[in-house]
C-alpha cells in the first residue's frame, strides 16, 4: 500500500534512531506500512514481533518471537539474567521468573546488541501483544538512554502508552485521498469515486480496497465490517482446500510446511505471504474476515483440528479445545487450569487469570466453577486491574453458597480495592473475609493497610477492634501507644523472616511507621536486594521504602523508588497518588518547587483527600515544604494547617504529626502562633505512650518556636538524643532555628557552629533553599561561608540516578551489578559514569571510594 499523504509521518519513523515512538491509528490508517518502511530502511540489527489475538493469552509469546533470532546472544548474559529470559520464553529455568529481572535482562541484551550496531525493534499490533511481553518491552523502552537503540510500535489506540512519544495517524485529507485513488491500477471515477471517498472517510486501506472491489459497499456498516466484507469477497473464488487451510492459519499462527500448497492460491491472490514457514496476512482484517466469515460449526471443527496438531504444545492445545467447546467440559476445563498454572509459574498473571476464567465457564460442577473463579481473582490481583478482580469475584459468589469460597472472593476484591482508593469498601470486604478462620490473619493484615491508607478514625477503630496481638497490624493502626514494645520486637521478627523479601519489606515498613528509620533503611536495602535477586515486591509497599529513604536523607534513592513504582494509569489511583506525593516531597526539599507543585497537584486530582488521608496528608506536607522553600510562609501555613482538622486533631492518626514543627515555623512568620500552639498542645495529648526520638525532637522544636522565651531549653532537648541523627534534614532544621534564635540575641559565637553544622548537612543533602538561608544567616553572623567543596557541589548537581550510580560504583559494584540494582543497561551505567567522572575530577572508579566517602 502506498504511503500517500503520510510524508511527515514517514519522515518521523525513518528518522527514529534512538528512543521510542508509538504509531497509533484505526485499522487501515497505515501503521503497518510505516513500520514496514522503517524496517526496510534500517541499516543494522532488526528485531520484530507482532501481536496476535490467538497468542494474547500465552505468556511471553511475543518475547519468544522477538528473541528467536538472537538466542545465541542471550547466552552471553549473566547467569541470572540468562535464566530469567530463557525461563520466560519457556526454554529454561525453574520456578516463577522475576518479571523485573526479565525486563533488566531484555534491556541488557538490547543494549549489548546496540553496542555492536544500531538496533531497531519493530512491534506491530501492540494491542494484541501478551501482557508479559508488553511489560518487559515497556520496561526496557523506558530505560533507553543515548544509545543507538530504537523501539517503534504500532497500535490502534495510544491509550495506555501515554508515557511514550506517539504519532497518531488521522484520516487523509481530500487531496491526499484523491491522490491515493489516482495511484490505483484502475482509478475509480464519477459517482463511484465520490461514494468511495465518502465511505472511506480518509482511511488509506479503505480507499485502496474499495477502489479494487467491483463496487463500493452501500450499506452503512462500520468501516471495519465494511472492509471485512470486501476481503471476504476475495475468498469465494478460492478452492475449498485453500479456504480450509486459510481458516486454520487465521485461527493459529502455524508453521505451515504441510499447508504451503493449499495456501498458494491465496498467496497469489495477495491475501497473505508465506515466509520462513509462517504466514503474514496482507492486513489483520484479512485474518478477521477469514475467521468470522466461516460458520460457527466450521470454526469449531478447525479448532479441534488445531488441537490435534498441537498435542506437543499443551497451552495452545487447551485454548483450541476451549474454542471448540459447545458445552461445559471438565476435561477441557482441567486442561485450561493446568495451562493457567504454567502461565502463573512463568509470571504470566493476566494469561493465567484469563485461562482460569475460561476454565470456570467450561466447568460442569458449580463448586469447580466457583473455585476456579476465586483462584482467577487471586491471580488477577497481581495485574492491578481492580474491576476485573471484582467481576471475577462477583461471578464466583454467584456460583456458590460455600462460605469459604465467598470469603476468599471478598478477600481478593478487598486487597485490590485497598490500592484503588476505595478503602471503605475494601475494609468492609476484608472484615467479612476475616470471619473465615483460615483467612483471618491475611484479611486483617490487609484491612490494617486499608485502614492506614484511609486514615479515617472510624475505619481505624473498626479494624483495631478485630485485631489480635499481631505486631504488624498494631504498628499500622496504633504506632504510638506501644511503640517501644513493638520496636524492641523488630530484630527478632527480622531474624524470623529468614531472608524472605516480601516479609522483610513488610518489616521495613513497620520499622518506618515506628520511627525506627535507620533500621527501616537497613531492612529495605536487604529486602530490595533480595527481591531483585528473586521473588517479587508486594504491591504498594514500595512507597514506604521511598519515604524511609527520604526521611533518612537518601533523597536520590527516594526519587528512584518513586520513579520505579507503578506508573500513572495503572488502574490503582491510590498507589499512583502515593508515588506522586513521594516524588513531590523529594522535589520540594531539593528546591525544584514548580515541578513539586505540578506533581503534587496531579496526585491530588486522582484521589478524594477525605478517603485517602495518608496520601492527602503527605501531599500537602510536600506542598507546604515547597512553599517554605519559596519563602511563601502564608501558603506554607495554609498547607500545614490542612494536616489537622478544624478543631486541631490530626487528619491522619499517624502521618499528620510530621507537620507539627513546620506548622509552628510557618505560624510564627504569619501571626498564627496562638492557633498553632493550641494544635500542638492538642496533638501532644493524642500522642500517648513512649514518644520516638523523632517525635520528641519535633515537639520540642515546635514549642521552642512558639514560645521563644523558653526556647533554649526546648532546642537543647530537641538535639539531646543522638538517635535524632537518623533524620538529618530535620536535625539540620533544628540547628538552623536554634542558631537564628541565638543570633537574634547577639550570641554570635554560640550560633556559628550550629549554622556551620546545618550548612554541612544541607549541602550534603542538596537542600538548596535551606543552603541559601543558612549562608545568609552566617553572613549576618559575620561569617562568610566556606564555598562547598567541588565534590559536594557536583554530587548534589547530578541527577538522582547518577548519584546512585556513583555511590554504588564507589562500593565496588560492576556496571552489570549496578544495572541490575537500578534496572539499567550496563551501557547506560557506563555512559553516566563517563559523563560524571570529569565533573568529579576523577579518571578511574577506584578513586570514587575516597572521594564519595
Amino acid at each position: 500500500m502506498s504511503i500517500s499523504g503520510r510524508d511527515p509521518e514517514r519522515a518521523a519513523v525513518l528518522g527514529l534512531t534512538g528512543g521510542v515512538l508509538i504509531v497509533a491509528g484505526e485499522p487501515g490508517a497505515g501503521k503497518s506500512t510505516l513500520l514496514e518502511a522503517a524496517a526496510a530502511a534500517h541499516e543494522g540489527r532488526l528485531l520484530r514481533m507482532t501481536g496476535s489475538a490467538g497468542e494474547a493469552n500465552l505468556p511471553f509469546a511475543g518475547l519468544h518471537q522477538l528473541l528467536r533470532p538472537v538466542r545465541a546472544e542471550i547466552g552471553h548474559l549473566p547467569e541470572r539474567q540468562r535464566s530469567a529470559l530463557l525461563g520466560a520464553i519457556g526454554l529454561a529455568g525453574n520456578g516463577t521468573p522475576d518479571r523485573l529481572l526479565i525486563g533488566v535482562a531484555l534491556l541488557a541484551l538490547l543494549s549489548d546488541l546496540a553496542g555492536r550496531e544500531p538496533v531497531l525493534v519493530v512491534v506491530d499490533d501492540l494491542q494484541w501483544l501478551d501482557s508479559g511481553s508488553l511489560e518487559a518491552l515497556a520496561f526496557a523502552a523506558r530505560r533507553i538512554d543515548d544509545e543507538p537503540l530504537a523501539v517503534l510500535g504500532g497500535t490502534r489506540d495510544v491509550t495506555g502508552f501515554g508515557g511514550f512519544p506517539s504519532l497518531v495517524l488521522g484520516p487523509l485529507d481530500t487531496r491526499a485521498a484523491s491522490a491515493l485513488l489516482d495511484a490505483q491500477p484502475a482509478p475509480p471515477s464519477g459517482k463511484r469515486r465520490l461514494r468511495i471517498l465518502e465511505q472511506a472517510a480518509g482511511n488509506p486501506l479503505a480507499l485502496v480496497e474499495l477502489a479494487r472491489a467491483e463496487c463500493a459497499d452501500e450499506d452503512l456498516l462500520p468501516l471495519t465490517e465494511r472492509l471485512e466484507r470486501v476481503f471476504a469477497a476475495d475468498l469465494a473464488e478460492l478452492p475449498e482446500a485453500t479456504r480450509d487451510a486459510l481458516l486454520l492459519v487465521a485461527a493459529e499462527d502455524l508453521v505451515v510446511a504441510d499447508l504451503a500448497d493449499a495456501l498458494a492460491p491465496a498467496e497469489r491472490a495477495g491475501l497473505l505471504r508465506v515466509a520462513g514457514g509462517r504466514v503474514r496476512f496482507r492486513h489483520p482484517l484479512v485474518r478477521s474476515a477469514i475467521y468470522h466469515g466461516a460458520p460457527l460449526a466450521t470454526r469449531r471443527a478447525a479448532h479441534r483440528a488445531l488441537a490435534a496438531r498441537l498435542a506437543d504444545e499443551p497451552d495452545r492445545r487447551a485454548w483450541h479445545l476451549a474454542a471448540a467447546a459447545g458445552a461445559p467440559d471438565e476435561e477441557i476445563a482441567a486442561a485450561l487450569e493446568e495451562s493457567a498454572n504454567r502461565a502463573k509459574d512463568r509470571g504470566g498473571y493476566a494469561a493465567a487469570a484469563t485461562a482460569l476464567e475460561r476454565a470456570a465457564e467450561l466447568s460442569p460442577d458449580r463448586r469447580d466453577r466457583a473455585r476456579r473463579l476465586v483462584t482467577a481473582a487471586g491471580v488477577a490481583v497481581n495485574t492491578g486491574q481492580p474491576r476485573w478482580v471484582e467481576q471475577l469475584a462477583a461471578k464466583a459468589s454467584a456460583s456458590t453458597d460455600d462460605p469459604a469460597l465467598v470469603a476468599q472472593a471478598s478477600l481478593r476484591v478487598g486487597q485490590v480495592l485497598t490500592l484503588s482508593a476505595e478503602h471503605d469498601t475494601a475494609i468492609s470486604l476484608l472484615l467479612r473475609a476475616a470471619d473465615e478462620p483460615d483467612l483471618e490473619r491475611i484479611a486483617m493484615a490487609s484491612a490494617s493497610v486499608a485502614g492506614f491508607y484511609s486514615g479515617d478514625e472510624d475505619h481505624r477503630l473498626a479494624v483495631r477492634a478485630r485485631v489480635k496481638d499481631d505486631p504488624w497490624t498494631l504498628a499500622l493502626l496504633d504506632p504510638t501507644s506501644r511503640r517501644a514494645e513493638l520496636a524492641a520486637a523488630l530484630p527478632a521478627l527480622v531474624e524470623q523472616a529468614g531472608g524472605d523479601p516480601a516479609r522483610l519489606v513488610s518489616l521495613g515498613a513497620m520499622a518506618w511507621l515506628l520511627d525506627e528509620v535507620g533500621l527501616a533503611v537497613r531492612i529495605f536495602d536487604d529486602a530490595l536486594h533480595r527481591w531483585r535477586m528473586s521473588g517479587a515486591l508486594p504491591t504498594g509497599l514500595g512507597c514506604s521504602a521511598g519515604w524511609a529513604y527520604l526521611d533518612h536523607g537518601q533523597w536520590a534513592q527516594a526519587r528512584l523508588a518513586a520513579s520505579g513504582a507503578i506508573a500513572a494509569g495503572s488502574g490503582l489511583p491510590h498507589l499512583d497518588a502515593a508515588v506522586r506525593s513521594l516524588e513531590a516531597a523529594a522535589l520540594a526539599l531539593s528546591g525544584d518547587t514548580g515541578q513539586a507543585r505540578e506533581v503534587a497537584g496531579a496526585g491530588m486530582s486522582i484521589v478524594d483527600p477525605n478517603r485517602s488521608r495518608a496520601v492527602a496528608v503527605r501531599t500537602r506536607w510536600a506542598l507546604g515544604m515547597a512553599a517554605v522553600a519559596d519563602g511563601d510562609h502564608v501558603t506554607a501555613y495554609e498547607q500545614f494547617r490542612l494536616l489537622f482538622t478544624e478543631s486541631g486533631d490530626p487528619v491522619h492518626y499517624s502521618c499528620s504529626y510530621a507537620g507539627l514543627a513546620e506548622l509552628a515555623a510557618a505560624a510564627v512568620r504569619t501571626g498564627h502562633e496562638t492557633e498553632a500552639a493550641e494544635i500542638v498542645d492538642r496533638c501532644e495529648k493524642h500522642l500517648d505512650g513512649e514518644l520516638s526520638p523523632r517525635m520528641t525532637a519535633l515537639l520540642h522544636r515546635a514549642h521552642a518556636l512558639l514560645a521563644p522565651d523558653a526556647a533554649e531549653e526546648r532546642f537543647e532537648a530537641a538535639l539531646a538524643d543522638p538517635a535524632g541523627g537518623q533524620w538529618p534534614f530535620e536535625r539540620a532544621q533544628i540547628l538552623l532555628d536554634y542558631a537564628e534564635w541565638l543570633r537574634r540575641r547577639r550570641r554570635i559565637s554560640d550560633a556559628r557552629p550550629k549554622l556551620l553544622a546545618a550548612l554541612e548537612t544541607f549541602r550534603r543533602l542538596g537542600a538548596h533553599p535551606w543552603i541559601k538561608r543558612t549562608e545568609g544567616e552566617l553572613r549576618a553572623a559575620g561569617v562568610e561561608a566556606t564555598p562547598a567543596s567541588d565534590v559536594t557541589t557536583t554530587l548534589a548537581s547530578l541527577t538522582p540516578q547518577q548519584q546512585q550510580i556513583i555511590q554504588l560504583a564507589a562500593r565496588g559494584l560492576s556496571n552489570r551489578e549496578i544495572g541490575e540494582r537500578l534496572f539499567l543497561s550496563p551501557r547506560t551505567v557506563g555512559s553516566h559514569l563517563y559523563r560524571s567522572f570529569p565533573k568529579l575530577g576523577v579518571t578511574a572508579r577506584s578513586q570514587l571510594r575516597d572521594l564519595v566517602g
